[in-house]
């Protein structure tokens, strides 16, 4: 099962072919690995044992940008974060947007460092959107690209993280500022809302799944397992944070052929239920 992840705005993922790795696994702990000036750490439990620790930002809400010039925060955009499995045949592409107001990420690429991982900074290009910058990623271990979803989660978590401490304006245009922020966001996510699912079919040997709903702490890990729970095989997608959302493509199979109607519906409503049941493992202080 292998899982590659890209658009826009997105993080993907690379799963190995094995799909009995997620059933009646023990999912071990994943640390969040943080820069060393960090005063302050708290830890959300994740389902199914998942931990990720990631500290409070505690900076004002402005933004110093490269040139050491401060940012007016009255227009906050949105942060958006890709994992790409695509574009690269030999590592993983990350790329982090968040208007024009990044700097060269140094914090980041060394939080990354931190949880075994190679990275490289790849380019920065600008568009409409603001200023992308791309890094490439690899196992220091393997020198392949990322496959355990608890790593990704991780990678991802620490993206974040670091987005929150060394840009805090944008603690309320993420999620995950509501918990770790210095301003959570102005408004909540109704998860019966913003939970979309379909399945599409994508040729006789898979089809395709989309989710989109409200982003939290192991949403990427939680996804994975209820697919595999039920035997269908993740082949490849994209995962897509975009502020407060999470938006999901996955290609899945079932016995190596695409899923049925009643298997497309059962697969739905086993996500829909997860999604939009009343959480029971809130953040722990």
């Amino acid at each position: 099962m292998a899982v590659a992840m890209a658009s826009a705005a997105n993080c993907g993922v690379y799963f190995s072919s094995n799909t009995n790795k997620f059933k009646n696994h023990s999912w071990s702990a994943a640390f969040v690995t943080t820069p060393p000036n960090i005063l302050e750490k708290r830890s959300v439990r994740l389902s199914f044992s998942m931990m990720g620790i990631i500290p409070r930002a505690t900076s004002s809400a402005t933004a110093v940008e490269s040139d050491g010039s401060f940012q007016d925060t009255d227009t906050v955009p949105t942060p958006k974060v890709i994992i790409d499995q695509d574009s690269d045949p030999d590592a993983t592409v990350v790329e982090i947007t968040f208007g024009n107001r990044l700097g060269a990420l140094l914090d980041t690429m060394n939080a990354l460092k931190n949880l075994g991982l190679n990275v490289s900074k790849a380019n920065v290009y600008l568009d409409s959107s603001g200023k992308h910058n791309k890094f490439a990623i690899t196992k220091a271990s393997t020198g392949r690209k990322v496959e355990d979803p608890e790593l990704l989660e991780a990678i991802r978590l620490t993206i974040i993280n670091n987005l929150l401490e060394y840009h805090p304006e944008s603690s309320s245009q993420l999620a995950m500022g509501a918990t770790f922020g210095v301003e959570p966001p102005k408004e909540k996510v109704d998860v019966d809302i913003a939970t979309h699912i379909r399945v599409d079919d994508d040729g006789p040997d898979r089809s395709l799944l989309y989710v989109e709903t409200a982003d939290r702490p192991g949403l990427l890990v939680d996804l994975v397992k209820i697919i595999t729970d039920i035997n269908i095989t993740v082949e490849s997608g994209e995962f897509d944070t975009e502020g407060l959302l999470a938006k999901a493509k996955f290609h899945v199979s079932y016995k190596g052929k695409a899923i049925i109607r009643p298997l497309q519906q059962v697969l739905a409503n086993s996500l829909r239920y997860f999604l939009r049941r009343p959480t029971t493992e809130e953040a722990s202080f």
